[in-house]
């Protein structure tokens, strides 16, 4: 499975490893990815998803149907 976050869509940046004699090398930055179960009240079912830790927060925040439309409206879920 792709390192990518379900329902924000984020993904691994590329960038360089700096050495103190300035020789650079390619490196990735890779998303900060958990999997976590959520109930969705309104389809009476659990949903396993994996999200970023930003996405957490904002679940957190504004719940999890909220977010969900919205990633479904951006086309990150089906």
């Amino acid at each position: 499975m792709s390192r990518v976050c379900e329902l924000t869509g984020k993904k691994a940046m590329v960038g360089n490893n700096v050495s103190h004699a300035m020789n650079k090398t390619k490196r990735r930055f890779n998303v900060n990815l958990i999997k976590k179960r959520f109930f969705l009240p309104e389809e009476d079912k659990w949903v396993t998803l994996k999200v970023s830790t930003s996405a957490l927060k904002t679940i957190n925040k504004l719940g999890i149907t909220a977010v969900m439309k919205e990633a479904k409206s951006k086309g990150f879920l089906k």
